[in-house]
């Protein structure tokens, strides 16, 4: 790495560490149907928060509802706050573009534009800050060694994306929210999709980039969110169910539905 692209990594670091997220009485609304039921519990910076819980448990719901994704959506609506460092991102006059840009999302699905490698990355630092070709470059260069996939697309910037492999589209799907400098990262069942190796290289840099970051995800996969997460929150029926460190979650829980589902009774 040269000198002005591991300068330029240390100061996006230091300028974008991790932030705190807080859910305070957090409820949502899909029309009629209440998804979230007064969800409240704190999200530390820099570590991996897992949400689990079995399907159309609020677990997606309440992960978009942290970046306003869900307000897309026709007749939803919610009532209590989302809080980063110590702001509501709900209150009138937050920008959504620049808070999307402080917290990335990664969905299920890989979703490349149907552009090349390099401006699959530098789209959104070229719309949003107008950066000059050479910081460009090296802002694509940083996040794509970041997301762990610069050594197999570094002599190809100019292919489409499209010709990537199912789990090296997703490392550059995280590569391209990387390159907003994210201070909290999204991801919803990132590795479903993708084989064991793939999975491994996603959990794997997952692990490192929270260092930086402060990570939130969804997974079905309760060995994924053993190996993986710091956090575990266990959601059911739209309600989180028990929060707590993930070796006491899957090992001494409190509730007895978070045993359940956890040992395989239900879900």
């Amino acid at each position: 790495m040269t000198t002005a692209i591991a300068g330029a990594e240390t100061t996006a670091a230091a300028e974008r560490a991790g932030s705190a997220l807080e859910a305070r009485q957090f409820s949502f609304w899909y029309g009629e149907h209440q998804a979230l039921h007064k969800i409240s519990f704190e999200i530390p910076a820099n570590a991996v928060t897992a949400l689990i819980g079995p399907s159309g448990c609020g677990k997606s719901t309440f992960l978009r509802s942290i970046n306003r994704m869900n307000e897309t959506l026709p007749g939803v609506r919610h009532d209590g706050e989302m809080v980063l460092d110590g702001d509501n991102i709900y209150a009138a006059g937050v920008d959504v573009v620049e808070l999307r840009s402080r917290i990335g999302m990664v969905f299920q699905r890989s979703n490349p534009f149907p552009k090349s490698i390099y401006d699959n990355v530098a789209y959104g630092p070229r719309i949003n800050r107008g950066l000059r070709r050479r910081d460009l470059d090296e802002l694509v260069e940083t996040s794509l060694r970041r997301a762990a996939i610069w050594d197999e697309v570094k002599d190809r910037l100019s292919s489409s994306a499209l010709g990537l492999s199912g789990g090296q589209q997703q490392r550059l799907c995280i590569a391209r929210a990387l390159a907003n400098r994210p201070e909290v990262l999204l991801l919803d069942e990132p590795a479903s999709a993708l084989d064991p190796l793939a999975t491994q290289r996603i959990e794997e840099l997952l692990f490192e980039l929270k260092a930086q970051l402060t990570i939130v995800i969804v997974t079905h996969n309760l060995q994924q969110a053993a190996r993986l997460s710091d956090r575990t929150a266990f959601f059911y029926l739209g309600h989180l169910v028990e929060i707590g460190d993930t070796g006491v979650i899957f090992t001494r829980p409190r509730e007895e539905r978070t045993e359940a589902y956890i040992t395989g009774r239900f879900g």
